[in-house]
């Protein structure tokens, strides 16, 4: 099997199709961030985008999209925004994690939602959780019935509280679709609010982050697309959730709601009312994304895991992220506060490396946002 690598421009037609039928094996797509269109939406974003072509002496083998190394890290296409990463193929067997990350041209590959439908990489994963699908290729009346039969009480409180809504506001509705931008916009201010009051890393103040969320935003209505989903107490909006759409999949991305409506609990009303909806989409299947299974549980008909961790072959980025590590191992003997700190400077210089690929932003964000 042999390696090039190019730039999404060079992609021709063919392998477009191809990308994305491997992206729906038998026909059912597993993630809209699998898609060829993600990895494009995201190059015109940034402007580093590759994908690394595997071929063989029968033709094409895979594709992994990618960002290009920077200090010898690659990362996946949109990491770590993008909730799926991974290879692109027909055939995952072939595809082992010294082969992966020599494909990137860097000495490590970091990822945070590796999918991997072979059963994973256990010596390079450092977590594994599950995305959780609500399938309503029933409908919502089928889908509805057999959650309710198991978890009872979640709805009838649930139920509780738009009755609770509609009584203190007037009619509680779901709105798929926002022409006017305007719930959008009170998406990101909830959520910028959120990420400052938290002191959390601010994506939605990146200026990438926010081009590809507004290129998304563009092509609403087509085959893929962003969608903004708006939740309405009479005249007053409470929560908004913009997710990534293609073929018969929903993905949640960035749900925000009022917090002073939180005891009516908006953003599972907004939930519920995107499940009734659905089908008016064309939509099927719903990823909530995995973490937060404390109340996903509710909705799960099934989970994808995903992998969290790194490809490491010999070289300065490696040998860094292998330093860490040691130092993370070294003060867990120490007390709890000062034990967690290397491990959570080196989740935040993650996390802000792969968002700002300069220094100087990069050292900036990772300065303003890691707090002791």
């Amino acid at each position: 099997m042999r390696t090039r690598i190019v730039s999404i421009g060079d992609i021709s037609a063919d392998e477009i199709v191809q990308w994305n039928a491997w992206a729906a094996p038998n026909g059912t797509l597993t993630s809209p961030y699998m898609r060829y269109e993600f990895a494009e939406t995201v190059q015109w974003a940034r402007g580093d985008v590759r994908v690394a072509v595997f071929e063989d002496e029968d033709g094409l083998v895979g594709f992994l999209p990618h960002h290009a190394p920077r200090e010898g890290v690659a990362r996946p296409v949109g990491a770590p925004m993008s909730d799926y990463q991974g290879v692109i193929a027909g055939d995952y067997s072939r595809f082992t994690p010294k082969k992966v990350v020599a494909a990137t041209g860097g000495s490590a590959l970091v990822f945070d939602n590796w999918y991997c439908p072979m059963g994973g990489h256990k010596p390079s994963r450092r977590g594994r959780e599950g995305s959780v699908i609500a399938d309503l290729r029933g409908g919502p009346e089928v889908y509805f019935a057999a959650q309710k039969a198991m978890f009872k009480d979640h709805f009838k409180k649930t139920a509780r509280r738009a009755r609770a809504a509609e009584r203190d506001f007037g009619p509680v509705r779901v709105e798929l679709g926002d022409a006017s931008g305007k719930a959008f916009a009170q998406l990101s201010a909830w959520k910028q609010k959120q990420y400052r009051d938290t002191g959390k890393l601010n994506v939605l103040g990146i200026s990438w982050v926010q081009d590809v969320l507004r290129n998304l935003r563009r092509r609403e209505g087509q085959e893929f697309s962003g969608l903004t989903a708006s939740l309405w107490f009479g005249d007053r909006l409470a929560a908004v959730e913009f997710g990534l759409v293609a073929a018969d999949m929903y993905h949640s991305w960035f749900p925000a709601y009022d917090p002073e409506l939180s005891r009516y609990s908006p953003g599972l009303l907004l939930l519920h009312g995107l499940f009734e909806g659905a089908g008016e989409r064309g939509l099927e299947r719903i990823d909530l994304g995995r973490g937060g299974q404390h109340y996903k549980k509710y909705y799960a008909s099934y989970e994808v895991p995903l992998d969290q961790g790194r490809f490491l072959k010999p070289g300065l980025a490696s040998l860094g992220i292998a330093s860490w590590e040691t130092g993370e191992k070294a003060v867990q003997a120490l007390p709890a506060p000062i034990a967690s700190l290397p491990a959570r400077a080196r989740r935040r210089w993650a996390q802000v490396s792969a968002f700002e690929p300069s220094w100087g932003p990069r050292l900036a964000n990772f300065a303003a946002s890691f707090s002791l």
